[in-house]
């Protein structure tokens, strides 16, 4: 394997991949091998679920000290124990093919209603790496009741029926402990605006 000096060697061989299903999204099993700290090469076989890219935005309001999350039902979450599958988020929404920036503005209206006027990103994280391929962009955005320019609740024809919740920063974090809020993403957001007090979110 050639590899340039200012680029690390990659220490993996892909040896065959086999495509499982391509219906919601993209699942592939891979075989490959692995070279372990030690050198050694080690062959292994993994499946990865692959949809796309995402972006995930925190609104809210720092004069209120509010979060405006959304609530949906999630099948995967219902499936596995949620008892109506409704579940507290931020705003989000997969990339599509455009930037992150864009997508988050466009999901923002779809979902909530509110025209965002300056998204600020805060960081990006992949959310089950053992697994998904997914990457997600983190925003955070200031917005007003002049902001909002729809009723949002989403895309019907996509199955979607959201509820926009606002809530004091505060008690979306007690939500947390309580276990009222479970979403991954939204709890991340959740902290990181906790830590850093929202006016700092602003820019």
């Amino acid at each position: 394997m050639n590899v340039r000096p200012d680029e690390p060697e990659v220490p993996v061989r892909i040896l065959e991949v086999t495509l499982l299903s391509d219906d919601w999204y993209v699942l592939k099993k891979t075989s490959f091998e692995h070279r372990r700290r030690d050198g050694r090469w080690q062959r292994l076989s993994r499946e990865t679920y692959d949809r796309g890219n995402g972006t995930v935005l925190l609104l809210f309001n720092a004069d209120r000290g509010t979060v405006l999350l959304t609530r949906q039902f999630r099948l995967p979450a219902y499936v596995n124990g949620c008892v109506d599958g409704m579940l507290i988020e931020a705003c989000a929404g997969l990339l599509d093919g455009d930037d992150p920036e864009t997508c988050i503005r466009r999901e923002a209206e779809e979902e909530t209603g509110f025209r965002v006027r300056a998204p600020r990103k805060l960081f990006e994280a992949y959310m089950s790496p053992g697994s998904v391929t997914e990457k997600l962009h983190f925003f955070a955005a200031e917005v007003e009741a002049a902001d909002r320019v729809s009723a949002g609740g989403g895309e019907a024809c996509e199955g979607e029926d959201i509820e926009v919740v606002e809530l004091p920063l505060h008690e979306a974090v007690t939500m947390i402990d309580a276990g009222l809020i479970q979403d991954g993403k939204t709890i991340m957001l959740l902290q990181h605006a906790a830590l850093r007090g929202l006016a700092a979110l602003r820019g």
